[in-house]
């Protein structure tokens, strides 16, 4: 393990649109391979990868519950789009030689391991990619809380927020507001009460809980990930008090 490593055991939460790239829709597989290239360069740095994939790309609860669909239902199908972008991950990384396992919040023998705890350390110990998918298992509940539940369990030292085309957390939405500032680190606390727009309040709440740090940064550019493991100053930090 290299010296120059500020976090050895990290969550790297992957939205489903990251893994769509430009078509915003879909599973998108050279845009896959792009994120497994750049995930293949912190592996070999010694870092403990666990990632926990969105399923935006596919289906949102939120989207079925406006059509008219049962929030519980409709968030259902969410978990199970989570699901096809983390095989889909995982292919990339194994025909790149990076040795992984996804992880099901919902048991499906044939194509997944089912969530264990004590499982998934074991993998990471033994040098493997985790991929967490399907969500937490129950409805109602985000992405971004599996990625601070799943840190919380596995005594991950950061959350890494792959985020699309934004490198950091802003005071407003600067692709709407030219008045907008650019944070560079942040408590939890701050996120919570000035309801800035990073996870969603439960997910906030479990990762000031557990005193895991938040670092929000932009996937789209090269040799970002590697960075953020090495603790060099991109996009916003987020810590406790």
């Amino acid at each position: 393990m290299a010296e120059n490593i500020k976090y050895k055991r990290v969550v790297m939460k992957l939205s489903g649109e990251a893994l769509a790239g430009e078509q915003g829709f879909g599973i998108n597989p050279p845009e896959i391979m792009t994120v497994a290239k750049e995930l293949k360069e912190v592996y070999e740095m010694g870092v403990q990868i666990a990632i926990v994939v969105g399923g935006g790309n596919m289906w949102r609860g939120i989207t079925g519950e406006k059509l008219g669909m049962e929030r519980a239902q409709a968030d259902y199908i969410g978990m199970l789009g989570t699901i096809m972008n983390a095989l889909s991950l995982q292919d990339a990384l194994e025909s790149l030689d990076v040795p992984t396992r996804v992880q099901t919040s919902i048991e499906m023998r044939q194509i997944a391991e089912p969530y264990i705890r004590r499982k998934a350390i074991r993998h990471l110990e033994k040098g493997r990619v985790v991929i967490f998918a399907g969500g937490t298992g129950s409805p109602y509940f985000s992405t971004d809380t599996t990625a601070a539940l799943r840190a919380a369990e596995i005594n991950a030292e950061a959350i890494l927020m792959a985020k699309n085309g934004v490198d950091g957390v802003y005071s407003a939405d600067p692709n709407k507001d030219e008045t907008a500032v650019k944070f560079d680190r942040l408590t939890h606390m701050d996120i919570i009460q000035k309801q800035l727009n990073v996870m969603d309040s439960t997910a906030s709440t479990l990762s000031m809980d557990n005193n895991i740090s938040l670092v929000v940064f932009n996937l789209n550019t090269p040799g970002n990930i590697v960075k953020v493991v090495k603790g060099e100053n991109i996009g916003t930090t987020i810590e406790g008090e």
